[in-house]
């Protein structure tokens, strides 16, 4: 999965919501009439042009308000259909409402965990995450999960709205629920599709080899 980067206010360089390209943005403040009347500025107004794409972007107040979407990244495209609806619509709210969009990205990452490990009924997402640990997902990612209050002691119920919660955390919940994916289904599927690439021969030597173990 390739690094992405949000728009943020005044930041130069960042994942462009139109190409989706990581690139440089020139910043322009207020508009000028192309006709030959005098220029004019709107207070609050501005501009950015993606050098890789020449998109404009509009922000008021240091807030993008067009586009709309793309200022995260695209699910995974091996996420589970019903959590990556929801995380689509949580994409779209991100600007507007950044904290009901944290809740919906906690809810991804409780239903998620849920698919991972065949849960069907109510569960724990603090055990759920231990679980995963246990089974490859690296404990950085866990620690990353407590810091955007998934889990741990100040962890917020999934689908609970949190005051605290801003653009910044709601992206970082984004990128999570991606890794986590990543991980626990996108890389197992890879690997598992180069061993059946594998000759029937090899494929009868390893299985052998580790009947013997």
């Amino acid at each position: 999965m390739q690094p992405y980067t949000p728009p943020q206010y005044k930041k130069s360089s960042y994942n462009c919501p139109s190409c989706g390209a990581f690139a440089h943005q020139k910043w322009y403040q207020g508009l000028q009439n192309e006709h030959s009347m005098a220029a004019f500025k709107v207070a609050g107004l501005e501009l950015t042009n993606c050098i890789h794409c020449k998109a404009i972007s509009i922000w008021y107040l240091g807030k993008m308000v067009y586009p709309e979407t793309n200022i995260v990244p695209l699910p995974n495209s091996d996420l589970p259909a019903d959590i990556k609806s929801d995380y689509e619509e949580a994409a779209k709210i991100i600007q507007k409402s950044p904290r009901s969009a944290s809740a919906l990205m906690r809810l991804c990452i409780q239903k998620l965990t849920n698919n991972i490990l065949g849960i069907t009924g109510d569960s724990n997402l603090n055990d759920n995450i231990k679980r995963l640990v246990e089974n490859g997902l690296p404990e950085k990612i866990q620690k990353a999960l407590d810091i955007v209050r998934v889990t741990g002691n100040n962890a917020v119920h999934p689908g609970l709205i949190d005051l605290r919660d801003d653009v910044t955390t709601a992206a970082k919940l984004f990128d999570l629920v991606n890794i986590i994916t990543d991980y626990m289904i996108t890389n197992p599927k890879k690997i598992s599709d180069l061993f059946d690439q594998l000759p029937a021969k090899d494929r009868e030597k390893i299985a052998k080899r580790d009947r013997q173990k």
